[in-house]
């Protein structure tokens, strides 16, 4: 007689989530924000249907002004899922952020800033967008106006247009520091990514495609620790660290010049030999004048490419990066509903 074996019930997938958090100026509002998050640290279900668990907090100190250090080596003692990670000195967010994402070791990683006007609630959508979009890296967009102020605001969307429309930098609209991320992506940026890389352009160049999540922005709980020079600092890394059209622009410019000036100058040239009145010695002046600026722009643009390329290599920017299959990693393992 043949034995009749029972089916198996396949395991519960149960996705794993780091949440990596820089620290500047946190003493005041950390204690409330793994407070917050401590409530997913058993098993959850997102809003479709998935299981999830807070992995680990990591929390990276960035040597900011205040007693933030006292208050993660405490919540270290308190929590025993709460990493701490300790820079030599003050290196800046994106710099702080992707310290944390190598330290890290969860399936997704999440991205969030201190001072809790991101809320840990919208981290099971963002999960849900991710597998149902099927994409490496998801973006809490906002619903509601960001609490900086008007001119602060608007100065952001604009920087994001410029970026986005004569920079090159794709997806420069949706960047911002709530993020979802692949693991193994997240990990494989924080491990190739240069010195003064601007942290969602590196993302851009492995993780394919984005997808939004619309979030709803709290108050925060303190004062911003950005200022103007910061800002402007951040802005500027982007257009920089984007790619080579701003190159490829004076280039471009130094072409339209030298044809411009070839062309005015057989205007001039033709007029002079046919009589007109033209000041002696005007014609042949802006004539050199125009071929060599467009001569100068031209070979600074070649030059420019040249150097766009050795910037790229000292970044870091990857010919490729290798991940799991996907049909058995994170985004394989989606729960139906019911």
């Amino acid at each position: 007689m043949a034995r009749v074996t029972s089916p198996v019930e396949p395991q519960t997938f149960v996705h794993r989530v780091s949440v990596v958090v820089p620290v500047y100026q946190g003493e005041r509002y950390l204690s409330t924000l793994v407070g917050e998050l401590d409530a997913y640290r058993e098993t959850f279900s997102t809003p479709s249907g998935h299981t999830t668990v807070l992995h680990e907090i990591v929390l990276v100190f960035d040597n900011g002004p205040d007693d933030s250090a006292r208050v993660i080596r405490e919540l270290a003692r308190k929590y025993d899922y709460v990493r701490p990670v300790w820079l030599s000195r003050n290196f800046g967010q994106h710099a702080a952020t992707l310290a944390g994402i190598s330290s890290s070791g969860g399936d997704w990683v999440v991205t969030m800033d201190e001072d809790g006007q991101q809320d840990p609630a919208d981290i099971g959508g963002m999960l849900d967008r991710a597998l149902s979009d099927d994409v490496n890296l998801v973006y809490g967009k906002a619903v509601n106006e960001a609490p900086h102020g008007s001119l602060r605001n608007t100065a952001s969307r604009l920087a994001k247009w410029f970026a986005n429309t004569v920079a090159g930098t794709p997806q420069a609209a949706q960047f911002n520091s709530f993020r979802l991320m692949l693991g193994e992506v997240a990990r494989s940026v924080a491990a190739y990514a240069g010195a003064g890389v601007y942290l969602d352009v590196a993302l851009t160049w492995v993780a394919g495609k984005a997808s939004v999540q619309p979030v709803t922005l709290r108050e925060e709980a303190g004062e911003s620790g950005y200022r103007a020079r910061t800002l402007a600092s951040h802005f500027w890394r982007m257009v920089v660290t984007g790619g080579t059209r701003p190159l490829r622009l004076v280039s471009a410019l130094g072409v339209t010049f030298a044809t411009a000036g070839i062309v005015l100058a057989l205007v001039f040239v033709i007029g002079r030999l046919s009589g007109s009145d033209i000041e002696p010695g005007w014609t042949s002046i802006i004539t050199v004048t125009l071929i060599c600026a467009g001569a100068i722009l031209f070979s600074l643009g070649v030059i420019a490419e040249y150097i766009g390329v050795a910037v790229n290599m000292a970044m870091g920017k990857p010919l490729y990066v290798i991940v799991s299959d996907r049909a058995v990693g994170p985004h394989g393992q989606q729960t139906p509903r019911s």
